[in-house]
């Protein structure tokens, strides 16, 4: 009868912290997906913040939410919303690589702009609802 109990308890502390690292995790992936934000939005603001220093930062952000992602694995039962979290991510990095970027390096400061507060917006606004979800 110990051993039963004693082997209950183990499971429910193993389930208790495998649900709290995940979440753990995802808060993290959250802060994170803030600091890539700021480094670019710090970029696009401050013409004088657009050298080597500030590009190597955003570049970094960016690549450290991709690594963190790349670790992570879905919540049971939230396979499809982490899934579209990876996607959505994704998309976004490449269209900050291969067009946000460009635009404020070239000083083209309304087409960054549109960039950023369009699809850009949209898109880390829902990998941070995503984020939320997949962590609670």
């Amino acid at each position: 009868m110990n051993k039963l109990i004693a082997s209950f308890f183990a499971a429910l502390l193993a389930l208790t912290a495998s649900t709290w690292a995940s979440a753990n995790d995802f808060s993290d992936l959250r802060t994170e997906l803030t600091a890539a934000r700021e480094s670019l939005v710090t970029m696009m603001v401050n013409k004088d913040k657009r050298g080597a220093d500030q590009q190597k930062i955003v570049k970094s952000t960016a690549d450290t939410v991709s690594a963190h992602l790349a670790k992570l694995k879905a919540p049971a039962g939230k396979e499809a919303q982490f899934k579209e979290l990876v996607e959505n991510w994704n998309a976004f990095k490449k269209t900050r690589e291969t067009e946000l970027v460009p635009a404020i390096l070239a000083g083209k400061d309304e087409e960054a702009k549109k960039i950023a507060g369009g699809i850009q917006k949209e898109r880390y606004t829902k990998c941070q609802q995503m984020v939320s979800e997949l962590g609670a």
